[in-house]
């Protein structure tokens, strides 16, 4: 743990125009572990993007922690930092803005939620992953015989509807927190927006659609691997693991590093990473509100 001199001056401030640069850098230097805040840092200034960037200054003047702001959530990167003072501008923002949730190293978000919680701003849920990356994948992985006739592919036009259930399956069983409440629509376009913008395969067999796999963030030098999932009625075939050996495959060739988060108690889909040869970074968590 870095511990940063005491300094009641130093203070979170919206970063100018002109700094954009070295907090390019601060997050280059750092992007395994902020693929995520990365991606989201490079689109805040877009058309029609309403996101925001602070920074905290250490006691030399350099960048020595950043807050990302992007749609509804938050993106601490606090550098392991202790004693991060807290932004005076929270209470203020956290009154105009609906945050959905936190996202980032487990110790920065556990720290971003204490100072919330001080401005009476409580996490409903927590939810705990092990942050993996890859740079180099297994040439020739152990794994189990996959179901004749399995196909790995890119989607066509005529696989939409088909990847609709998927997504919605997806999302209804791994993203939408407790007591949440899932929406068709918003689900719909959360499949068109990986259609347009990100990597995506799926696998078939016999004819059907039965797994997708996509990346879900991009940034400087990584992909993020997301939305990871098999009809339930085809799973323990190896089709999960043959999806991600092929795609990451596909992302390696195109001269970047993956990473991605698992769930710490989906021990079948981190057994499989491991086996692929990701390897574990760090504890990563999300919290909704």
């Amino acid at each position: 743990m870095k511990k940063r001199p005491g300094n009641k001056k130093l203070s979170w401030r919206k970063i100018p125009r002109d700094e954009i640069s070295e907090a390019e850098t601060f997050l280059k230097e750092r992007e395994k572990f902020c693929v995520s805040a990365s991606a989201c840092f490079l689109h805040i200034g877009e058309k029609n993007n309403s996101g925001h960037v602070w920074h905290l200054r250490g006691s030399n003047g350099e960048i020595s922690a950043l807050l990302l702001h992007h749609k509804k959530s938050l993106y601490p990167v606090f550098n392991s930092l202790t004693n991060i003072p807290g932004p005076r501008f929270l209470n203020r923002f956290l009154g105009k803005v609906h945050i959905h949730a936190l996202q980032g190293i487990k110790e920065d978000v556990e720290a971003l939620e204490c100072l919330m919680e001080s401005k009476a701003y409580f996490a409903r849920e927590h939810i705990d992953y092990d942050l993996m990356s890859l740079d180099e994948i297994l040439k020739s992985p152990v794994l189990r015989p996959c179901p004749a006739g399995l196909v790995i592919r890119p989607p066509r036009d005529s696989d939409r509807e088909s990847l609709v259930k998927l997504q919605s399956a997806y999302e209804q069983e791994e993203v939408i927190p407790k007591n949440g409440i899932f929406d068709p629509a918003s689900s719909r376009n959360n499949l068109e927006r990986i259609l347009s913008k990100e990597h995506i395969l799926l696998a078939e067999l016999d004819g059907h659609v039965v797994g997708k796999i996509n990346t879900s963030s991009q940034s400087f030098s990584r992909f993020q691997i997301g939305g990871v999932y098999v009809r339930p009625d085809c799973r323990g075939r190896g089709i999960a693991a043959k999806m991600t050996w092929v795609f990451a495959n596909e992302l390696l060739a195109k001269g970047k590093g993956i990473t991605l988060f698992v769930k710490k108690r989906n021990a079948p889909a981190r057994a499989v990473y491991l086996k692929l040869g990701f390897g574990i970074l760090s504890d990563y968590r999300i919290s909704y509100y």
